[in-house]
């Protein structure tokens, strides 16, 4: 970080308060401090607990404390069978220390292997933690309780404000004897706000997550179209987080055993995967663990590799579109117009998720629905002076392409060199205005 001491120094904790893009976020520190930071492309922070968020792993549960399921972090040992670790067992030195471990931070998620925590820097964290004197914070809607602005309390616990929000809640005893509980991560709220802070747990800092490193716009199972996927959790399990989503078959057997490739993500987030005997099931995506990077044979465009200032052509199927963009940028209605259009790419995103310029629009864009159709650096466009280069580009932009669109019909003569037929499109335009 380059942001000098807004958030107190190393350790000190915060709350996200909201992604104010795909590449930047807001973030309410524990002393009240507010500022913004990069989370794309470079980091500027780590995730310290994200269990506030709700993120669950349905169907696990920590072999050490027995929290079921975990919340937040899931770390899984990469040397033993099925031995799982929520976040405060893993930082609190639990099983064995020169084993290593995979950390999954979204249900299904990539698994990231990192190295043994003996060999590992830990870290202080500081802040809203038993002990902290604090004052009211920015999000404070409690009237007087505290006995008036400005007055002060001490935190008594950390608690959860519901049961699907762990840790993300601070019991104070006031100065005036009241007490309460309030909203410290909950929904990115910050109810409270420290005077002097106080020292939390140890963590293994570099085993942290960076913040939207998985994309803070991935939708809430993090699946993509075309992923690799398996099932690894017992049958039993399996059958049980089916009920409500698509149910469980005998047919469904074969899961169990291959991998399988996502090609669908429903309208209540169910993931859609088709297996090599060209069936297809419906999962609860809390069954399914992500195994590879997005397959290259899953579809239109998936091999491709994109840079900028690349002439692209968007998919023109409107319910395909709605499908690949989940998870990558998300659909709009406003997008209705660049569908079948070309654009240039002014971004290629940490994900591969790419930034096209259409018309006097930017749009994010799953890269699967995308065909290049000019490219600066492959010799498909061949280079001499930048006006035959422009030429070639739009002759091979448009070629293919018959539209009723009388700009694009000009555009497309002129790339031709009918300068007949442009002063034919002129004089009728100019007639008919």
């Amino acid at each position: 970080m380059n942001f000098g001491m807004n958030d107190g120094g190393e350790g000190h904790c915060g709350t996200v308060r909201n992604f104010e893009s795909s590449e930047e976020v807001v973030v309410v520190w524990d002393n009240g401090t507010a500022a913004n930071y990069r989370c794309a492309g470079a980091y500027d922070l780590r995730v310290l607990d994200s269990a506030p968020t709700k993120i669950k792993h349905e169907g696990t549960m920590c072999d050490t404390c027995r929290q079921q399921p975990i919340f937040g972090i899931r770390w899984k040992c990469a040397e033993c069978a099925n031995y799982d670790l929520c976040s405060i067992c893993y930082h609190g030195d639990k099983h064995h220390l020169r084993h290593r471990f995979y950390r999954i931070s979204t249900p299904g998620g990539d698994r990231t292997l990192l190295e043994p925590r003996r060999k590992s820097k830990k870290i202080a964290v500081r802040g809203i933690f038993p002990g902290a004197r604090v004052v009211r914070g920015v999000d404070w809607q409690w009237e007087d309780q505290d006995g008036g602005n400005g007055r002060r309390g001490k935190v008594n616990e950390i608690q959860d404000w519901s049961a699907a929000s762990p840790r993300s809640a601070a019991y104070v005893v006031w100065d005036n004897g009241a007490k309460n509980l309030y909203r410290v991560g909950f929904e990115g709220m910050a109810d409270l706000k420290v005077v002097n802070d106080a020292k939390g747990t140890t963590v293994y800092r570099d085993h942290l997550p960076l913040l939207g490193e998985n994309g803070p716009g991935k939708g809430p199972n993090g699946f993509h179209i075309g992923d690799q996927v398996s099932v690894d959790l017992e049958l039993e399990i399996v059958q049980s987080l089916q009920h409500g989503h698509g149910g469980w078959t005998d047919g469904m057997f074969e899961c169990l055993n291959n991998p399988g490739t996502v090609v669908g993500i429903d309208e209540d987030h169910d993931i859609v995967v088709a297996y090599p005997s060209a069936n297809r099931w419906t999962f609860n995506p809390a069954v399914l663990t992500k195994i590879a990077s997005p397959a290259s044979s899953s579809g239109e465009g998936s091999s491709q590799q994109f840079a900028v200032g690349d002439f692209v052509k968007i998919c023109s199927d409107l319910e395909r579109m709605k499908s690949l963009q989940r998870g990558h940028g998300e659909w709009a209605d406003a997008m209705i117009p660049t569908l079948g259009k070309v654009g240039r790419v002014q971004q290629v995103y940490h994900d591969n998720d790419l930034k096209v310029e259409v018309g006097r629009t930017s749009w994010t864009y799953n890269p699967l629905a995308l065909t290049k159709v000019a490219s600066a650096s492959d010799g498909t466009v061949p280079v001499t002076s930048s006006g035959e280069r422009l030429s070639a580009i739009l002759k091979k932009l448009f070629e293919p392409h018959v539209s009723g669109d009388a700009t694009e019909e000009l555009v497309k003569a002129a790339a031709n060199g009918d300068h007949l037929k442009c002063e034919e499109f002129l004089t009728e335009h100019t007639k008919d205005g």
